[in-house]
């Protein structure tokens, strides 16, 4: 039962939103970024928008990824957040085992979060944008 697993706690592991400018306009990449010294295996990740949009509830489709591996000071990018999603609060569900122990931790940007006022440089991935570790 999950109650008897012993979650360790989640540390040097970070999801990040950052600014990609293309011709189509304005686009956010969200990436998950292991800056840990060591590589974390069988990485699930479980991502949702959800919030209230003129006064109606919306949840976004559920995304999940698996990642075998993802090697040490390294990133993924986990997907393509569109500028219209921003007003929602976007949820990444990370599982990840490390040293024979699983690790698991959501991560929230909530709604109105992912604003310039918010950038901070991102290690890793050396850009500038949104992050929670």
């Amino acid at each position: 039962m999950i109650k008897d697993i012993d979650f360790k706690k989640v540390e040097d592991i970070a999801v990040a939103v950052a600014p990609r400018n293309d011709e189509k306009g304005e686009e956010w990449i969200v990436y998950l970024l292991n800056m840990k010294d060591a590589d974390i295996t069988n990485v699930l990740v479980n991502s949702k928008g959800y919030g209230t949009v003129e006064g109606k509830n919306v949840v976004t489709s559920s995304l999940r990824q698996y990642f075998e591996k993802i090697g040490a000071k390294q990133y993924v990018p986990l997907e393509i957040l569109p500028e219209q999603l921003l007003g929602l609060a976007n949820q990444f569900w990370i599982s990840f085992w490390l040293d024979g122990n699983l690790y698991d931790k959501k991560y929230v940007f909530v709604t109105e979060s992912i604003i310039e006022n918010n950038f901070t440089n991102i290690p890793v991935l050396n850009k500038r944008g949104v992050m929670i570790k």
